[in-house]
């Protein structure tokens, strides 16, 4: 196609006239056509007026004398800077030429410096910008966010070790395992490193200006770990000073001695031992074993009482109105008409009967006998979950079992809050002292101090943000709290969900009883939806 009867292309400027002879036998024209005879002529790349080209082949076709209409125009490249408003970024919005001047490097550059972007400057996007065929949004500077500091971490070096500081899962229930016998280390066996927390890296914005990292938060070793000492090498590394058992607890490990007994009854005496008891036989009524460890029954605590600072395991039961209490778990065999106390899990293997369960995270019951465990009369009170196969009995009293409460955690949450409103209040006070030295002069060398007592402030109240931001997810989980029945429920149970209360006095199959989002204590057998209990 060489042209078009009666049509000729001129330029005018930056403009491209269409000009049509008067002509009565012109041959049809159409926009295809057109845009082909426009890219034959070499206007193809020139921004076309995309109305003018319908009016100019509605008129060649109607209007038989001559006219002219323009149809394109030459346009030069053009862009605009976009800076995120933090400065973390820079972007280039590009329209490229259309027959007109290319972008060139060195304008993108300079329009970058005049709006004092210096720094993240990536080369390739400028390449792309110039390049560009079609309007375009080009990343072209970012800036480096600042590494915050890591805070300080304890590493375990082995793994027999007991934990008395349990890590809660994304369920918010704590892994429950048997421990079994109590383990022993040599002296100078390794069991934890320090590493120290990292100040960070500082990063920067697009224009340049430094941004801050936070440094991690530094904790030592706690204080007073018993039978550990420096590694002679490395002073952030534990090692065990004597012959025992490995506990760890927050921000170390302690070794403790393990005391042997035989039967604890009057002629042995009651014991009271900074460390962990393992007792071969049986805890006779009236005896009272107290330690700051672990207690291994190998037998039965039979009317005696128990307290222990770390976990309690009975190999037989508990009865005859003993009481219990351990700052860990506590697990046995059977309870009767007993009392335990247990600050994170209670795990009975086959049966409670008549007894006042308590545990701040979970209560376990038919471990071993899901067939016949159950859980009859007396109380049990626990945050996250109670599972038993059998709850209740038509021949017991009233059994009462209650869910989504943890007065510890909640009284932890009311104190933090209070510590934060002062913490908050320092480090602006501290950041107003520091500004007022740096704006009016320091002639008595008080800012270096002045700037540490203010990063150790802000140090300090982060991180007790982070703690209550780790007590709110745990409170939140609460809301998830269940009490899982393996086989069915019988006789009377008073069941409560926080102030949320329900007594059944009918019976229940295989299920879970939890609180739906309005509120409703619900029941949803296998394979069922929930139901509204009422």
């Amino acid at each position: 196609m060489t042209g078009f009867q009666g049509l000729v292309f001129v330029e005018q400027d930056d403009k491209l006239v269409a000009q049509v002879q008067a002509a009565a036998d012109r041959p049809p024209l159409d926009e295809q056509t057109l845009r082909a005879l426009l890219s034959q002529a070499g206007y193809g790349h020139w921004f076309v007026l995309e109305a003018a080209l319908a009016t100019l082949v509605a008129r060649y076709n109607t209007v038989p004398t001559e006219f002219e209409v323009t149809v394109a125009e030459r346009r030069d490249g053009s862009f605009m800077l976009d800076i995120a408003q933090d400065a973390s970024c820079a972007w280039v919005n590009v329209v490229p030429a259309h027959g007109g001047k290319a972008l060139a490097r060195d304008d993108i550059a300079r329009a970058l410096a005049d709006a004092g972007v210096i720094f993240g400057i990536d080369e390739a996007a400028f390449q792309l910008v110039c390049n560009a065929t079609e309007p375009a949004r080009v990343l072209v500077a970012t800036g480096m966010a600042p590494v915050h500091g890591e805070d300080a971490q304890f590493k375990k070096l082995i793994d027999l070790a007991r934990d008395r500081a349990p890590k809660v899962n994304a369920q918010g229930l704590i892994d429950f395992r048997e421990h079994g016998d109590i383990p022993s280390v040599e002296p100078g066996t390794a069991l934890m490193q320090r590493v120290p927390a990292t100040a960070g890296v500082e990063g920067r914005d697009v224009r340049g200006t430094t941004l801050p990292a936070t440094p991690g938060h530094d904790h030592p070793f706690a204080d007073k770990l018993g039978g550990v000492s420096q590694a002679g090498d490395d002073p952030n590394v534990l090692v065990a000073a004597i012959k025992g058992q490995p506990v760890y607890v927050d921000h170390g490990v302690m070794v403790e001695q393990v005391l042997a007994l035989g039967n604890v009854d009057m002629d042995c005496g009651n014991i009271t031992y900074d460390g962990s008891a393992r007792i071969e036989g049986d805890v006779l009524s009236g005896m009272k074993v107290h330690v700051t460890g672990d207690i291994t029954v190998t037998g039965t605590v039979e009317g005696g009482e128990l307290e222990a600072g770390g976990n309690v395991l009975v190999g037989a039961g508990i009865i005859a109105h003993a009481k219990v209490r351990a700052s860990g778990s506590v697990s046995a065999r059977f309870v009767e008409n007993s009392q335990i106390h247990a600050g994170t899990v209670i795990a009975i293997d086959d049966m409670v009967l008549q007894s006042e369960l308590q545990a701040l995270n979970q209560i376990l019951v038919g471990v071993k006998s899901p067939q016949r465990g159950r859980l009859v009369g007396g109380s049990a009170r626990s945050m996250m979950l109670i599972q038993t196969p059998l709850l209740g009995a038509e021949s017991s009293g009233v059994t009462s079992v209650q869910v989504g409460v943890n007065p510890v955690l909640e009284a932890r949450y009311q104190e933090l809050e209070q510590v934060i409103e002062k913490q908050s209040a320092d480090q602006e006070n501290l950041k107003k002292v520091v500004k007022h030295l740096m704006q009016h002069g320091d002639p008595k060398g008080m800012l270096p101090r002045a700037k540490a007592s203010w990063q150790h402030a802000v140090q300090l109240w982060a991180h007790s943000i982070k703690e209550k931001d780790e007590l709110e997810q745990q409170l939140a989980l609460v809301r998830d709290a269940r009490v899982e029945i393996g086989l069915g429920v019988a006789g009377t149970v008073d069941l409560m969900f926080g102030k949320h209360a329900r007594r059944l006095q009918r019976n229940f199959d295989a299920g879970v009883f939890s609180v739906d989002e309005a509120g409703h204590i619900v029941f949803t057998g296998k394979g069922s939806e929930p139901v509204v209990v009422h």
